[in-house]
This record gives C-alpha cells, sequence and structure tokens, in this order.
C-alpha cells in the first residue's frame, strides 16, 4: 500500500500547475481620448488613467491584462523592476486623504525628458514609437518622467 500512496504523490506532485512568478505591470497613458470609444474611456478609468502622464503598476492577473488589450492603443505598459517602483514610490506617491497610511493607486508623472520615441505616440513601440508593450524598457521611460 504505501508503493500506491508514493506514486500519487509522485503523480499529483508532477501535474501540479505551474505557479508564475508575480510579475508587477507598470501602465502609463501617454493620449487622450477625444474621439475614443466609451468602452475604451471606462476601461482607462478602470485602470485609474485618467489624465495624459498618469501611471499605475499592478499585478499581471488576465483581467488587467484584457483591459489593456482593450486600451493599448493610448497606453504603454511593461514589467518594473523593484528597483524602478521603490524609486517610483519615493518621489511620486501620494497619500490617499481618506487614510493617510496609504498611498494613492496612481502616479503622476511629468512628461518624459527628451520625448517620446521618434515615431510618435501613435506608432506601436515595436516599430520605433511609443505606444504598446515595451517589456523592461519602461524602466527608462519611468525614470524619465520622475
Amino acid at each position: 500500500m504505501s508503493g500506491v500512496k508514493e506514486i500519487m504523490d509522485e503523480y499529483k506532485k508532477a501535474h501540479e500547475p505551474k505557479k508564475k512568478p508575480e510579475v508587477n505591470l507598470a501602465i502609463i497613458r501617454i493620449r487622450g481620448t477625444v474621439g475614443a470609444m466609451s468602452t475604451i474611456k471606462s476601461t482607462l478609468k478602470m485602470l485609474r488613467l485618467e489624465r495624459n502622464n498618469y501611471g499605475a503598476v499592478y499585478k499581471s492577473t488576465p483581467s488587467i491584462l484584457g483591459m489593456i488589450k482593450k486600451a493599448k492603443d493610448y497606453i504603454t505598459w511593461g514589467e518594473i523592476d523593484d528597483a524602478t517602483l521603490k524609486l517610483l514610490l519615493d518621489k511620486k506617491g501620494e497619500k490617499d486623504p481618506r487614510d493617510p497610511k496609504l498611498l494613492k493607486k496612481f502616479f503622476r508623472l511629468s512628461p518624459p525628458r527628451g520625448g517620446y520615441e521618434r515615431k510618435g505616440i501613435k506608432t506601436p513601440f515595436k516599430s520605433g514609437g511609443a505606444a504598446g508593450n515595451r517589456g523592461k524598457k519602461i524602466n527608462d521611460l519611468i525614470k524619465r518622467m520622475i
């Protein structure tokens, strides 16, 4: 009987779903919403990106990734590292007036020093523009916006 139990334990261990490491995503709004569909406007509001150059940090979950996909033409995002997150919290973190122990869930950033990329905010990042997924290069943009 003990052999069956060991085999079952090995089977369970081998077939457990692999847990992905938690990734923090930094999302920054880069475009205005004049002429945008109301669903995109509401998605940006849910992400707490109500104005240009506002940023927010979220865990990578399916619901957040769905909202990013919906508003991809109006935002840029990527994986923020711990050092940049600490710098962002120190420099741009604001206390919530309702509960002074907590910080607000968004950051008011400055426009980036040196501007956005060469082709502007309407072109995807992979094509030389500013919109879309930047991966690890979001850290450079955030440092220029602090």
